[in-house]
């Protein structure tokens, strides 16, 4: 198959993938609003993001499960189905107990999209071009992550905060039909790595470098789910801005880079890699694939220590600027955790090795988020900024530390 072919099914996952950061992040977009419209504290407002993420992360196993079970086509039809109605039944619900329920039923249905993005590159890329694809997938999440809020800033003024939730719930059945043609016409190559296939998911989850993939997922993405859910949050309480000029000057700027970290990431390994890259095959200075990733991470989580710096911006453009290398290089590392379970364990249970590394997130979001909310309410960012700026590294130290084969004992 053409290598165009191939990239352009992928592609039609990232607009995929751009819906369920949309409907995700509009929360975060419209805190100010419905803080106020609910009475909500900050804690109130971390708690509400710990519901979502603990359903998601539950939920993100048995996901991944199914999609590797029933196939792609179908998995993904019903989770865009289900959180689409769930994102749009938050623009009419009246009370907190009926948004608590959206974001619930939210959390359910989203709890596939990431899988369903690591089965897809898992059956059209190549090895080496694994990361690419998580990178390219990260553009769906930076348009997401853009469009959350110019959509509240152009849709909420005029027609109200509800109206948010309605289109953009909505866009998710524009999507289903043409992921379904496309499907149609472009089959899978065939390319992607199946040497593991013998592997079963009792096997895999006694590896212990799953665990630490999913450990170091869960600390390097403290700094995503601090630049996701509480940016608009932070302008207007750190720098006085309003709701909608923290969403239109300031709060989409950083996802940008944030895409441009994902593509360095997976640029980083490629080189690294080299052509005849295999999980687990010898390449260039006899270093594995997993090395060559850890390697990339590695130099990313030294540099995202200048974290600490983000609450010594005076202004709200400086802030900015540091929050966006925070985010880059985030997100250089996120490139590539979600390449090593199909580096790992290859395509047959791509979606479920996937799926730990987002119930890993889910869950670290459900406990991060009120402790962020709390700290933020009595002590400020200051000190939130300076505790997450040192998880990566220790999460990649993890990660590295449980890849190591273990020592097998002889009696003499």
């Amino acid at each position: 198959m053409k290598a165009s072919l191939r990239w352009v099914a992928v592609s039609v996952f990232v607009l995929s993938t751009s819906l369920n950061y949309l409907d995700r992040l509009l929360l975060a977009a419209l805190a100010p609003t419905l803080k106020g419209e609910f009475h909500l504290s900050n804690t109130e407002y971390g708690g509400l993001i710990s519901v979502f993420s603990i359903v998601y992360a539950v939920s993100a196993p048995f996901a991944g499960w199914m999609i590797d079970r029933m196939g792609l086509n179908l998995g993904i039809t019903v989770s865009m189905a289900v959180w689409s109605l769930a994102g749009m039944a938050a623009g009419i619900t009246r009370s907190f107990t009926g948004l608590l329920a959206s974001r619930t039923v939210l959390g359910i249905g989203e709890a596939a999209g990431i899988p369903c993005t690591g089965k897809v590159n898992s059956l059209y890329l190549e090895p080496r071009e694994l990361a690419f694809g998580t990178a390219v997938n990260q553009v769906g999440i930076t348009i997401g992550s853009i469009a959350a809020p110019l959509m509240v800033a152009v849709l909420a003024p005029a027609y109200g905060w509800r109206s948010v939730f309605v289109v953009c719930g909505a866009l998710g059945f524009v999507w289903i039909p043409v992921w379904w043609l496309v499907s149609r016409k472009i089959l899978p190559s065939g390319s992607a790595q199946t040497a593991d296939s013998v592997l079963n998911v009792s096997t895999i989850l006694r590896d212990r470098r799953l665990w630490g993939l999913a450990m170091a997922n869960a600390l390097v993405m403290t700094l995503y789910t601090l630049w996701t859910n509480w940016l608009t949050i932070y302008f207007v309480e750190q720098h006085h801005l309003t709701q909608n000029q923290a969403n239109q000057r300031f709060a989409w700027i950083p996802t940008i880079f944030a895409t441009l970290g994902g593509f360095t990431g997976g640029w980083m390994a490629y080189r690294a890699i080299g052509k005849q890259g295999m999980a687990y095959r010898a390449i260039r200075k006899h270093a594995s694939v997993l090395t060559a990733r850890l390697r990339v991470c590695t130099i990313a989580a030294v540099i995202l220590l200048l974290t600490a710096a983000v609450p010594l911006a005076k202004s709200p453009v400086l802030a900015t600027a540091l929050i966006s290398l925070s985010f880059f290089w985030c997100l250089a590392i996120s490139t590539n955790l979600y390449a090593m379970p199909i580096d790992l364990f290859g395509t047959r249970h791509a979606a479920f090795g996937v799926a730990i590394l987002t119930g890993s997130y889910g869950l670290m979001q459900t406990v991060i988020s009120p402790l962020i909310g709390w700290m933020v309410d009595h002590v400020g960012f200051s000190p939130v900024c300076v505790g997450v700026a040192a998880l990566p590294l220790v999460g990649i130290g993890l990660l590295r530390h449980m890849s190591k084969p273990r020592r097998v004992r002889t009696d003499e």
